[in-house]
């Protein structure tokens, strides 16, 4: 199956490695290795994919170690490495799994933190650099590193714009910069500047205490290890990375991840210290690890319950009447946020848009539900690039949801769609086949 943090980076580096340029031919709302990083493995999916994402969990835990025994002992750094495992498995049902924007930062920031602990700024520089290419809040990463290299920031900043410095001149030659400021940060920050919830510090409250509470092992190894060594820049690498955490008013679980090795490191720590001065303690305190074990594990046994797996399960089936339906040779067009039918399929998109997003102006976390315009420069003449591309297939995947963003609404498509008929429906998503199909 494929996650839904997942299927847009999928989408769009398949179109890649048929030729595509991110960002001038392909609309993509992430920095550009979140989709490239796909091209390592040829962008295989099933156990490929499975097996490329526990390598980099496992890298993840191997600079954890390191990480830790630089700071501290090798028994730090196991501690660490066996926190790390235990959290990116239990963290969320699918945490372990999709190699998405916030998980994909997980890996230069610890290396970022390693080289800077280690007297090496131009190392950490290029390590935050990296994740700055894969998520924007790595600049609180660098401001962490920052503290750690003082007073060699200069290098740090140096090996910092190094990475992006490369993609800038790559970018630029390939006529792809326009659409990389307009995607990438112009979007980004009308969504961010967009509540989804009404309380949006409430909701932050609470969701940092229930993120606290279901990681009380590390919080009372954090407390442990304050009353013992109280290390400024430590606390002050927690605090930067609980501000990144905050930034847009999310607070959605896949954001901890920034928070999780600025906690975990010292937390590492704060378990030994406990550990080597009572035992009965140090067994209470790893007690509190059943929170998530509870909370998690039994929805391993029960897969078939699991609304993303129907959500996956929808989109195959809708894709195998396509692939049934049309030669090879079709264009396709999803409406909606079902990017990952481009993948089972196979078909050439018609257009850049591999979802509407861009097209309706409502972002995707809420589109189901609400009709809230965030975005709209540019949307009418996305629609309109949508009607010339005239693909040979349309999938609603939208419209059965929410009919108030179903595709016919719209003034600029409605005489276009007339073009097309329905052939089938899942329980998601409506098959629509142009009359005029070869």
């Amino acid at each position: 199956m494929l996650w839904a943090e997942e299927d847009l980076p999928l989408a769009a580096a398949l179109q890649m490695k048929r030729g595509a340029v991110l960002y001038r031919d392909i609309w993509f709302d992430k920095p550009p290795l979140v989709p490239a990083l796909y091209l390592l493995w040829g962008v295989a999916i099933g156990p490929v994919l499975r097996i490329a994402g526990a390598i980099y969990d496992l890298l993840a835990c191997v600079l954890a170690f390191a990480l830790s025994s630089s700071l501290w002992t090798r028994r730090e750094g196991y501690a660490a490495a066996a926190l790390m495992a235990f959290f990116l498995t239990f963290d969320t049902h699918s945490a372990v799994l999709p190699l998405a924007a916030d998980l994909l930062l997980l890996v230069p920031h610890l290396a970022a933190v390693f080289f800077a602990i280690r007297g090496r700024p131009l190392l950490s520089g290029i390590a935050a650099g990296l994740g700055f290419l894969f998520n924007a809040k790595a600049m609180f990463v660098l401001a962490a590193c920052a503290l750690f290299v003082w007073p060699s920031v200069l290098i740090l900043i140096a090996g910092f714009a190094i990475p992006s410095l490369i993609v800038l001149v790559y970018l630029t030659a390939a006529g792809a910069w326009p659409g990389y400021i307009d995607q990438v940060w112009r979007w980004p920050a009308l969504y961010a500047a967009s509540p989804v919830v009404a309380s949006p510090i409430f909701n932050g409250l609470v969701r940092t205490a229930n993120w606290l509470g279901f990681h009380a092992v590390i919080v009372i190894g954090v407390i442990a290890w304050w009353l013992r060594d109280r290390r400024w820049k430590m606390a002050a690498w927690i605090a930067l990375s609980y501000i990144g955490v905050v930034v847009g008013w999310r607070f959605f679980p896949r954001y901890f991840f920034l928070l999780l090795p600025a906690l975990l490191i010292p937390a590492a720590r704060g378990l030994c210290v406990l550990q080597s001065r009572s035992k009965l303690v140090f067994a209470a305190v790893l007690l509190t690890a059943v929170i998530p074990l509870v909370r998690f594990a039994p929805r391993y046994l029960s897969l078939n319950h699991w609304s993303d797996l129907a959500l996956d399960e929808d989109s195959r089936a809708a894709s195998r009447i396509v692939n049934s339906a049309v030669p090879r040779t079709a264009t396709l067009y999803v409406w909606g946020y079902r990017p990952e039918i481009y993948v089972y399929t196979g078909l050439k998109p018609a257009t850049k848009y591999l979802e509407c997003q861009a097209l309706t102006g409502v972002p995707a976390d809420r589109h189901l539900t609400q009709s809230t315009v965030v975005l709209t420069q540019g949307t009418r003449e996305a629609r309109l690039e949508l009607a010339r591309s005239m693909p040979d297939v349309v999938l609603d995947g939208l419209g059965p949801f929410n009919p108030n963003l179903a595709i016919q609404n719209y003034p600029e498509l409605r005489n276009w769609f007339t073009q097309y008929h329905e052939i089938a429906r899942t329980n998601g998503v409506i098959v629509y086949v142009r009359s005029t199909m070869p």
